[in-house]
């Protein structure tokens, strides 16, 4: 499958100061949205409402967070009166505080998400001053009382030859595509992995647009605990909550940063790669792992490094991150080097890897020309088999990489 192209930086052309002394920014894959997030109006219901039905307005459906797609390589979005069915007419007719204060935790709320307004159009929506068309994210995943709902709404996309693309990783689509639907589906995601409360263990109500959850003090249902309950004629006040209290009264999407990193021995001349075990043959890629709670990322590198291949590490420089929505990670691509006499592997601290090994910097030039692909593909073109293969353009790896065949670390080193 061919690689889609990569998106470009913001201000591609702009000469600055930093451009001159670090080169042109990167941009990986699932970043460079087109859309301005205009987070600041997510609680505004007058705009969520006109934003909505607007006749610029599309909608990205996810069924079990698939995205509805023509094919592996388009995406297909809706209107507004195409999925009225399963959200109503007008599901932002009421305010935040009415939606609280009516809360009732046996009805299912379709899980609605508003994603940013593309300002390229002008013939959109204008809300004061702000003008753009406006783009929003819709789990239609058959669930609770909007199961029939949901399913004819699925029914409709399907009878019109559309499909919801499945696989873990969707890397086929046109960058700002995927940057669209990496949006949508980690909010989407986050807010279906919350239904509950972490402190008092109740429901919680998706508001902000979709971008927060909160802990009603009070349920138009009966309920007690965290689990059944029946419809009552007035709220039901729920016990006292630690998150109804201070500032911090809500649930925000988590971002978990992890570190990925290029490692070039003392000398400058190989690189660190490290394959699992269940990875095809050949094929290697970058170091990573998770940052820890008080740690910096430089710190996590580091240990990271160590702790999967016993290499110790001196200067660590970041390069570039990488939103990436499986299901909520930041990667924070970085490039290090080994201090004199750190280059010896030992496999025995930590048993994720299967093998690791340091590779001529031309055998990572030949691997990045002809070698990359994503998982369980195929390389390009003059691949010949038993040499090393590497991940495809959309990973951050891929550029780590290139960065420092390129010559990263050089005396002019440029990203």
């Amino acid at each position: 499958m061919t690689q889609p192209v990569l998106p470009e930086p913001a201000f591609p052309d702009l000469d600055s100061m930093l451009s001159r002394k670090f080169g042109k920014e990167v941009a990986n894959y699932f970043s460079g949205s087109p859309l301005n997030r205009v987070s600041f109006l997510r609680s505004d219901h007058a705009f969520l409402s006109a934003a909505l039905r607007h006749p610029s307005t599309s909608l990205l459906l996810l069924n079990n967070l698939n995205p509805l797609a023509k094919d592996p390589s388009n995406l297909e979005y809706v209107t507004y009166k195409d999925v009225t069915l399963l959200i109503g007419d007008d599901p932002y007719s009421k305010t935040e505080a009415q939606m609280i204060s009516e809360y009732d935790s046996t009805i299912t709320i379709p899980q609605l998400l508003f994603l940013g307004l593309d300002e390229r159009n002008k013939q959109g929506l204008t809300y004061n001053i702000y003008t753009g068309s406006p783009y929003f994210a819709l789990d239609v995943t058959p669930k609770g009382t909007i199961t029939a709902q949901a399913r004819s709404l699925i029914q409709a996309m399907q009878s019109r030859g559309l499909t919801f693309l499945e696989g873990r990783i969707q890397a086929s689509l046109p960058a700002q595509d995927a940057a669209i639907y990496a949006q949508g589906r980690a909010l989407l995601d986050w807010n279906a992995r919350n239904p509950f409360c972490g402190q008092c263990g109740q429901p919680t109500l998706s508001i902000n647009g979709g971008t927060k959850r909160t802990c009603p003090p009070s349920d138009m249902s009966s309920l007690k605990g965290a689990i059944g309950g029946n419809v009552g004629s007035a709220p039901t006040e729920r016990p006292d909550c630690a998150t109804r209290k201070g500032i911090s009264n809500l649930c925000f999407p988590r971002t978990d940063p992890t570190v990925i990193m290029a490692v070039v021995s003392s000398d400058g001349k190989r690189v660190l790669i490290g394959r699992q075990k269940r990875w095809p043959a050949y094929w290697y890629s970058t170091l990573a792992g998770f940052v820890e709670p008080a740690e910096s990322a430089e710190e996590a590198v580091r240990r990271e490094v160590w702790e999967e291949s016993g290499v110790k590490l001196g200067r660590v420089v970041i390069h570039s991150t990488q939103p990436w929505p499986y299901p909520a990670n930041l990667m924070i691509g970085a490039i290090a080097q080994c201090i004199p006499g750190g280059e010896e592997i030992v496999l025995a601290h930590d048993p994720e890897l299967e093998d690791a090994r340091w590779a001529e910097l031309d055998e990572v030039r030949e691997a990045l020309r002809v070698g990359t692909s994503a998982l369980g593909e195929s390389a390009q073109e003059g691949y010949k088999e038993g040499n090393l293969r590497l991940p495809g353009k959309t990973a951050i790896a891929n550029q780590l990489l290139a960065a420092v065949v390129a010559g990263f670390v050089g005396q002019s080193p440029k990203i």
